[in-house]
């Protein structure tokens, strides 16, 4: 079995940034644009579709940028990394 190939990420992992934002969007934006859908006549498919773009898109966009900076100032996504993990000091087996 071949080994998996890792990555040292320096500043922000966009990989981790991406798939944040796509989850915190579906989970808080969904049930906004829906809430908003209820003061608003959608005669058709189409009609909804394009209410869903035009709201849901602000709301995809704020999010990617919230969490982008959060990502930016706390590390987040950075692959687990902790500081003693360059020495082998967090190693299950005591670094050896």
């Amino acid at each position: 079995m071949q080994p998996v190939e890792e990555v040292e990420v320096e500043g922000v992992d966009y990989g981790w940034v991406m798939q944040t934002t796509f989850v915190v969007t579906i989970l808080v934006g969904a049930p906004i644009v829906a809430f908003l859908s209820l003061f608003v006549t959608l005669e058709s498919w189409g009609a909804r579709a394009a209410f869903a773009v035009r709201v849901g898109a602000p709301i995809w966009f704020l999010t990617a940028v919230a969490v982008a900076v959060y990502a930016r100032r706390t590390e987040a996504g950075d692959g687990y990394a902790s500081p003693g993990d360059e020495t082998g000091e967090n190693d299950e087996n005591g670094g050896i």
